[in-house]
């Protein structure tokens, strides 16, 4: 079961009193189911054999959907964590560029001792050089990669079993070649997974025939399942700080407002200057992320000015009724 993250537990600072109507708005898990589908995500585990974008083309006929994107591409053979945002979280492709974790069975093209290949795959953990394989979507330039961990857990004869830790856009294909190249005996990529694209893991992993299953249970009348594949997007973005806003500030950031000191009921602590920040109703909806222009002590402070930058708008206009005037209304008074 998928747990709803709570952001008025989150922001210990209170500005003023969290106060919401009943009447606009509802928390995310009281959303009807198509709304669920329009602002969630599903983390697919992707089949080898089709390309990345074949899948989310695949989960936008499943849901019946208009936009679909995917964190990050998986080869066709790579198997694994492929999310797919749905809706409105499609504008957030860029907030889930993080670390990835995968599996990898390196084929070692002689044998080798176990302890001199311990010791070189040792050797590339840190920031490495690379050049992406020709058989790639970007640019082939040296860049620096860093990779965080390699977990040697298996040897049998010529294969080699691990799991890496690794910066995003790092290429385990290149790892392995590197890895045989600094052993003096060659070796290649045989197998794949992928088990984390950050922030998701395989925990919440789903097939696209379970999506499919869950998808015709709903249009009978079983809305269950399909709410448990598929997790709101509020539930995506618990990696990054909250402030929760005033109902009457709510619109105005649906329309592209930034966010100011007088909006703001609740903080999260330890927020920086040019952090992502996310901004939530009293009820927990996402309303936008954006950049913070202060930190949290500056916010609790501040009685006016800018506060967070918005960036990408979340919820639609008119959802919360109107608390502002345009500059035409101001005119006219």
């Amino acid at each position: 079961m998928i747990k709803l993250d709570k952001p008025l537990e989150r922001c210990k600072l209170e500005k003023a009193p969290a106060v919401t109507d009943s009447r606009y708005g509802c928390a995310p898990e009281a959303r009807t189911i198509r709304e669920h589908i329009e602002r969630g995500v599903v983390n697919i585990d992707k089949p080898s054999g089709p390309t990345s974008h074949e899948v989310v083309a695949w989960v936008k006929d499943i849901l019946e959907i208009n936009k679909t994107a995917h964190t990050g591409t998986l080869d066709p053979k790579v198997t694994g964590v492929l999310p797919v945002l749905l809706g409105a979280a499609t504008k957030l492709a860029d907030t889930f560029v993080g670390d990835k974790e995968y599996v990898c069975v390196m084929r070692l093209h002689r044998e080798v001792n176990e302890d001199k290949l311990r010791e070189v795959c040792g050797e590339f953990v840190g920031e490495i050089y690379q050049r992406p394989p020709l058989k790639s979507a970007v640019k082939r330039q040296i860049r620096t990669r860093t990779i965080h961990y390699i977990d040697v857990k298996e040897i049998e004869g010529k294969n080699v079993l691990m799991k890496v830790g690794c910066e995003a856009g790092t290429y385990i294909r290149m790892l392995c070649h590197h890895s045989g190249l600094a052993l003096g005996i060659g070796a290649h990529m045989a197998q794949l997974r992928r088990t984390k694209a950050f922030p998701f893991g395989e925990d919440t992993l789903t097939t696209l025939h379970d999506l499919k299953d869950a998808y015709v249970l709903c249009a009978e009348g079983d809305e269950l399942l399909l709410r448990e594949l598929i997790m709101p997007i509020e539930y995506t973005l618990r990696h990054l700080p909250c402030v929760v806003i005033k109902d009457s500030a709510v619109d105005a950031v649906c329309h592209g407002a930034d966010l100011m000191a007088p909006g703001i009921t609740r903080i999260e602590e330890g927020i920086n200057r040019e952090d992502y920040v996310v901004l939530y109703t009293a009820k927990g909806e996402a309303v936008s992320r954006g950049e913070a222009t202060l930190n949290s002590e500056d916010m609790l402070r501040a009685e006016k000015g800018i506060c967070v930058k918005t960036q990408k708008v979340l919820m639609k206009p008119g959802t919360y009724p109107k608390g502002w005037k345009s500059k035409a209304e101001v005119a006219e008074r």
